[in-house]
């Protein structure tokens, strides 16, 4: 079996701070905004079977024990030390913690101390852009303030991130948007604001991705689960301009994401949140992005949020389904096993520190 090293974790975000009841828990397994079916649960899905799998032993209980013993052994250790136990358990060296979610996460350094690792920051720009509207009282305030901004994050956070590509595709134009037409979507999004509007306006969120882009920093699109062809435009305007495009997710559109990383030399993908939805079949995905990705242009991440038995299951699964498929490759001749070993470093973390300048 390939031997897998240590994990740089390029895409997560922070753990809840808070004990969880049964519900709670179980919303957190699954991205869906709603609750599962009447009469159905959420841990009778790939990821809630993993959790089951991997975790467990963590704190002591044996794999795949009922979900209400998990629960109260984990309450009876307390948040700290079962977040503790789990989160060292995983092999990851460093995470990338994206600190622009609303919830009550542990940010970089409380991850980093939890998790006996090092941290770094990746700043979601949206949230960021909201930030700077609530303090800027006029449009040219806002503008320069904006800029300011993203340039100034860049100086110590190692990306940034967008899920614009998920919710509003006509932000992805190949070229920056003209200034009229910033000016106007500024006093638009001013008015609103006020009435605590989301920034949404496809001119304003392209502006943004443009400015991200000019600080130079690697700047992650979350695909949620739309096809990542259509980011061709975008990735075509980009190239060349010295960013890297980071997509993530884009399950079960995974083979196209792989595509776009053989056509782009500055597009990778990140391959982790769906192997980590994938469970057991995480293997035969995996093999599926092999085939069309360079091996250099693929970064591991969990995409955890909120639990820390989802970096669990992220880590696990992902060194199960590298190592087996390369283990496979190794045994019928077609790959030597020092190739083996190299790509599995690459994928693990090589490629995430060569991207970050970890």
């Amino acid at each position: 079996m390939i031997d897998v090293p240590t994990l740089v974790d390029q895409h997560c975000h922070g753990v809840l701070r808070t004990e969880l009841g049964l519900g709670t828990f179980e919303a957190h397994l699954n991205r869906a905004a709603g609750p599962p079916a009447p009469g159905t649960t959420f841990f009778d899905t790939q990821t809630g079977f993993a959790v089951r799998r991997w975790c467990p032993p963590l704190l002591g209980l044996e794999p795949h024990c009922p979900p209400a013993r998990y629960l109260a052994r984990r309450r009876e250790l307390g948040v700290l030390e079962s977040g503790r136990r789990l989160l060292r358990s995983t092999g990851i060296s460093a995470y990338l913690v994206d600190t622009g979610l609303p919830d009550d996460l542990t940010g970089p350094v409380e991850t980093a101390a939890a998790g006996g690792a090092d941290a770094h920051e990746i700043v979601r720009l949206e949230p960021l852009a909201e930030q700077v509207a609530d303090t800027s009282g006029t449009v040219d305030a806002l503008l320069a303030n904006l800029a300011e901004a993203v340039h100034g994050a860049a100086v110590t956070a190692v990306g940034f991130a967008s899920a614009v590509a998920a919710r509003n595709g006509p932000a992805l134009a190949p070229e920056p948007p003209g200034p009229g037409e910033v000016r106007g979507a500024a006093g638009r999004w001013l008015a609103a604001r006020q009435a605590g509007g989301r920034l949404t306006d496809p001119v304003l969120l392209r502006h943004l991705l443009w400015i991200a882009v000019a600080s130079g920093r690697p700047l992650q699109l979350h695909m949620g689960a739309d096809d990542p062809m259509r980011l061709g435009p975008f990735a075509a305007g980009t190239e060349g301009l010295g960013t890297d495009l980071v997509l993530l997710h884009g399950y079960p559109y995974h083979r196209q994401a792989a595509h776009l990383t053989s056509v782009f030399p500055h597009v990778y993908a990140d391959p982790g949140p769906a192997l980590a939805r994938t469970g057991a079949r995480a293997a035969a995905v995996l093999a599926e992005i092999l085939e069309l990705a360079p091996f250099g242009k693929l970064l591991f991440s969990t995409g955890a949020r909120g639990l820390p038995e989802l970096h669990v299951v992220g880590a696990r699964v992902f060194r199960e389904a590298l190592g087996r498929v390369l283990s496979d490759w190794v045994r019928d001749g077609a790959w030597s096993r020092d190739d083996a070993q190299r790509v599995a470093g690459m994928i693990a973390a090589g490629n995430a520190r060569r991207v970050y300048g970890i």
